[in-house]
């Protein structure tokens, strides 16, 4: 039997993200229950933080190794860029329904891929992939200006989360560098996550829920990314990144009862399929290749 990380190391990035998928949006589920006791932006912050010191406890000796100044300020936006994002995500969901916010944020992820789509077939992959989303989605969004917003924002650090990961991905410093910049993330959202934070401290339960989402959404979800940025391009990244709903609906299913429509099924196979249709490359391009 292969061990945990000869699985990760082995398996096809398409199989690790429907892994990371489900796992992010477990967490999902429960940070959208917490929002009724504790502030979406001190959920964020404590996710993010969680995150942080659970990926620094399990690479304490990468994290203690001699650091470049590049290498701290590549790990320092992207973590930044990744607690901002997770921070507009939430407001979002404070705001907007998550599976109808789907399609306003892959706008970002769409954007990447589409700037590093050079070939016919990864356009009519991009595009299938593009349309499932949309479909998976819906595109009735509420007249939350706010909401809408918030969810564009997060949209745009989506994409910077893409193209600032893979250079934190190559520094070859294992978990150590997704670490230390949600430590550097998590300092950087402070002011918004502290307020009413008391409540979570003086709770184990809620506390202990909290540090479930920064486990589950970041820790694993984004740890898995870091996996898979070393080994395939930005360009089928950035089109991978539409199972996430896909892994959603299959969650919905599974864990909630929710059925899905026959939609939303015709969604999930043109996902699936752009998926499919893309070229299957191992080898990115080098990170002079990649928009600074």
């Amino acid at each position: 039997m292969r061990s945990p990380t000869e699985f990760v190391r082995t398996a096809s990035p398409e199989a690790l993200f429907a892994i990371a998928g489900i796992s992010q949006y477990t967490g999902a589920v429960v940070a959208v229950n917490l929002f009724e006791e504790v502030r979406p932006a001190t959920v964020a912050w404590l996710r993010v933080l969680s995150a942080a010191l659970l990926l620094i406890a399990v690479s304490w000796r990468q994290v203690r190794s001699g650091w470049t100044r590049t290498e701290l300020r590549s790990a320092a936006f992207f973590g930044i860029a990744t607690a901002v994002m997770n921070l507009f995500f939430y407001l979002a969901l404070d705001r907007l329904p998550l599976g109808k916010s789907v399609v306003i944020e892959f706008i970002g992820p769409i954007a990447v891929a589409a700037a590093f789509t050079r070939s016919a077939r990864n356009s009519v992959a991009l595009a299938l992939a593009a349309l499932g989303v949309v479909t998976l989605s819906g595109v009735e969004i509420g007249g939350e200006p706010w909401g809408i917003f918030f969810i564009f924002a997060a949209s745009a650090m989506w994409a910077v989360y893409i193209i600032l990961g893979r250079r934190v991905a190559h520094l070859e410093r294992g978990m150590a560098g997704l670490g230390l910049g949600l430590a550097i993330g998590s300092l950087t959202i402070l002011p918004f996550g502290i307020v009413g934070s008391g409540v979570v401290f003086s709770d184990g339960r809620l506390l202990l829920m909290c540090v479930a989402v920064g486990a589950l959404s970041s820790a694993i979800g984004y740890g898995i990314d870091q996996v898979v940025m070393r080994r395939i391009p930005v360009r089928r990244f950035a089109v991978l990144l539409a199972l996430l709903p896909v892994s959603a609906m299959a969650l919905g299913f599974i864990a909630l009862g929710q059925r899905p429509s026959m939609a939303d099924l015709f969604g999930a196979a043109l996902v699936i399929a752009g998926v499919l249709l893309q070229e299957r490359d191992e080898l990115a391009p080098t990170l002079d290749e990649v928009p600074s």
